[in-house]
Formats: structure tokens, C-alpha cells, sequence
């Protein structure tokens, strides 16, 4: 199904608006691959035809929402880069733990958490290497603009295409159990994530004080007042000396010169500031 350049113009504002999604004339192709399969499903014969409706339906309607999910990008994978996790095993998690010794809490927020790879990995690294937490009140918030994802990510059910990407061996044994084709994360440990629905760009919900907050390969969708706003809104949420971890492609410099680079390992955290 091909787009025409009045339809794209307006599924552009469309995602600026409601996810603040940038899309570029040239990525047509991206908006096409992803509202096919919605308009095949919802039987139209042609994007013409969804984006008409899209156009007088409201926004709490279901069409309004899914093509919202379509148009949102939900690629992860367990312990993606890697290096980050060192870090946070290393570096990150020893500071914050010996910070909130007292009131042995510990708040994580994994932003953009798609189908929930990425808030598991963080669980499994506690258990696997802090279990001086064990009785501590370790909240590991996970959030996602899509309901499809979030509705995987609560499942805890990966294909084993899923789980060969990033998974090492022993952890999959460990943690997960066999049923049928795909691989299930065992209740103990799903029950550390507190998923939820949550969209950057419109209101935030209240966040215990956040020791880290993981924004991975998110911002580089936004522009830059978008980028601003959501790095000052965490600066609020963080606790004093708490860390943010970005994409390795991404960067707070020339956004806020309050947020403060410390490169551990190959990775970078930032703090926020005075």
C-alpha cells in the first residue's frame, strides 16, 4: 500500500502531535510498512481509506490509538549493548546502594521499555549480582507509550528468536521456563516490574525520588524542544547524585548544560547539576 504525499503530511502531525515523533519527507516507505498491516486488519483497502477515518475519529478511539501503537518504534533486546550493564554493575549500582543504605530503597525507572527486555535484564542483574538487596524495597518501574508491547512485556513470553538476542545461556535456564515454542520469565521474577502506560510528551505521573533513570535510543526520535522538556522533567524525578543513561549515540550536550558526563568503562551516565 503506498501513501500519497497529503495522506503523509497528515500522519506526520499526526505522530508530532500525539508522540512527537519526527518524520521527515523521505520516510514514507516507514509510515507505509507500518499502517499496511493496520488497514489490512481493519479490512481497508488502501492507506487512503485509514487515514480518512483517522481524520474525523476521535482520539480516545481505538483506530486513533492502534495506528498511534503502528507508528511507534518497539525495538529491544535483552542486555542491549551490553556495556551499559557493566556499567550499572559496576559503577552505577555500588554508588546508589551504598547512597540508600539507610532507608534501603532503591528506585529504577526504564523509560520506553517496549516489549520489556530491558527492565528484565535490569532485574536479572540484580539478582544475579546484589543480593544485598534482597530485602530491600527495590522498585523497578517500566514504562511504554504502546499497549501491544506492554501487554508482551507483562506476558513475560519471548520467542526463542527473542531470547537468542542478547540473552546469555544461563540466565535463559535460570529464569524462564518452556512453554510450547516460546520461553516464559518465572512469576518471581515479573513480579519486580511494575510496567506501565505512560506517554513522554503529555503528563507525567508522580515517580518515587528515581537513584536511576535508563532512556536508551528514545530521544533521538524528538526534537529539540522535545528533548529539553523530557530532560528537565527527569532532572526533577532523579535524587541528588541519581544517574541517567542514554543511547550510545545520544547525548545532553547542547540540550542542558546542567546535566554532567562520567564515563565509566566504554559508557556514559550523566548526573544533574546544581
Amino acid at each position: 500500500m503506498k501513501i500519497t504525499s497529503t495522506d503523509f503530511e497528515y500522519i506526520a502531525e499526526f505522530a508530532k502531535k500525539e508522540a512527537a515523533i519526527v518524520l521527515e519527507s523521505g520516510k514514507e516507505y516507514l509510515v507505509e510498512s507500518r499502517l499496511a498491516p493496520l488497514a489490512k486488519d481493519l479490512k481497508y483497502d488502501s492507506l487512503e481509506e485509514l487515514v480518512a477515518e483517522l481524520r474525523v475519529v476521535s482520539s480516545v478511539s481505538q483506530i486513533y490509538k492502534r495506528a498511534l501503537d503502528a507508528l511507534t518504534t518497539n525495538e529491544t533486546l535483552f542486555f542491549r549493548d551490553f556495556k551499559p550493564f557493566e556499567m550499572l554493575r559496576e559503577h552505577i549500582l555500588p554508588k546508589a546502594i551504598e547512597r540508600q543504605k539507610s532507608s534501603r530503597q532503591l528506585n529504577i525507572w526504564s523509560a520506553a521499555c517496549s516489549t520489556g527486555q530491558e527492565p528484565y535484564s535490569l532485574a536479572m542483574l540484580l539478582s544475579e549480582h546484589f543480593p544485598e538487596l534482597s530485602d530491600w524495597k527495590v522498585s523497578i518501574i517500566a514504562t511504554d507509550l504502546s499497549p501491544t508491547a506492554l501487554e508482551q512485556a507483562r506476558s513475560g513470553s519471548y520467542s526463542q528468536i527473542e531470547v537468542n538476542r542478547g540473552l546469555p545461556a544461563p540466565l535463559l535456564f535460570k529464569y524462564f521456563t518452556s512453554e510450547g515454542r516460546n520461553w516464559v520469565i518465572k512469576k518471581e521474577l515479573r513480579n519486580r516490574v511494575d510496567f506501565r502506560e505512560m506517554n513522554l510528551v503529555k503528563a507525567w505521573p508522580i515517580f518515587p525520588p528515581l537513584d536511576v533513570v535508563l532512556i536508551r535510543n528514545v530521544l533521538i526520535y524528538f526534537d529539540v524542544p522535545t528533548k529539553q522538556s523530557i530532560l528537565k522533567k527527569i532532572a526533577g524525578c532523579l535524587r541528588k547524585d541519581g544517574a541517567l543513561i542514554l543511547g550510545s549515540s545520544e547525548t545532553t550536550m547542547n540540550l542542558d548544560s546542567k546535566w554532567v558526563p562520567t564515563r565509566n568503562g566504554d559508557s556514559i551516565a550523566y548526573t544533574f547539576g546544581d
